[in-house]
């Protein structure tokens, strides 16, 4: 039997499940799969933390250098986002620089921290015009079962609340300080399979699916970000539901941080 013709059975297996209100692993619609946090563990970067969604297992890791400001912020730091997928991950992803998934996936997550002020930017400045902090986010996916963004979002969360900035004599203090962090958006990602919506889809939902919705909440629950992808549409009336869900479930990932 062709890989085609498998991945069809595969999708209707999945279809069914759904239809008939349950899933693989037998979770609820807006269940997640087991979470875990782990802070710390790259030694030589100013934060780092591990996260796994089930089988998917992120490592984001933060580093931090002097540099200039962006012409237009003069008086602010900088983040920058990266992700990594290899082909260790996934079969589908392919070696080289980062493809369109990878650097959406970068997109996602830093467009999430910006647009709920995580980080106060101005308090990375150092001398307006010409010295700042330069965060670099880089997200590495280890093991790749579904559901990335919510994983990389945590991950990277999770890695900033672990930073701290390395001391700079005569223009920073006396010691290291920690990265001072606003709030913590969480990413809640749910699929629309044949009209039934899911959270947290694993990579056979993902497959048998044509939308995902990734809503990016803050601790008071308002949206710092949407993405959609995929074709189709996602009824409205499903929209309000969805966000609803997007918050309470962001509430109960945000205590692992």
């Amino acid at each position: 039997m062709s890989e085609d013709i498998l991945s069809e059975v595969r999708r209707d297996y999945i279809y069914r499940l759904i239809k008939n209100g349950d899933r693989i692993g037998g979770r609820k619609a807006d269940e997640y799969r087991d979470v875990s946090v782990e802070k710390g563990i790259i030694v030589r970067a100013e934060g780092s933390a591990r996260v796994k969604i089930g089988n998917t297992d992120v490592l984001a890791g933060i580093k931090a250098q002097i540099g200039e400001p962006f012409l237009d912020t003069p008086d602010k730091g900088v983040i920058i986002t990266n992700a990594e997928l290899v082909p260790l991950a996934s079969p589908s992803f392919e070696a080289g620089p980062p493809d369109e998934n990878g650097v959406e996936l970068a997109r996602v997550v830093d467009k999430g921290i910006r647009g709920s002020h995580a980080i106060e930017l101005e308090k990375l400045c150092l001398d307006a015009g010409s010295k700042v902090w330069i965060i670099f986010i880089d997200i590495h996916i280890l093991d790749h079962d579904g559901n990335l963004i919510d994983a990389s979002a945590l991950a990277s969360m999770a890695a900033l609340t672990n930073t701290t900035l390395p001391y700079i004599r005569y223009e920073v203090g006396e010691e290291d300080e920690a990265l001072l962090i606003k709030d913590t958006p969480i990413a809640t990602t749910c699929a629309d399979i044949g009209g039934e919506i899911v959270f947290d889809p694993c990579l056979d939902e993902e497959n048998a699916s044509n939308i995902e919705l990734t809503v990016t909440t803050n601790a008071n629950g308002d949206i710092s970000g949407i993405q959609k992808r995929g074709t189709g549409k996602i009824p409205f009336e499903d929209i309000s539901q969805i966000v609803d869900s997007s918050r309470r479930l962001a509430g109960e990932l945000r205590k692992k941080l």
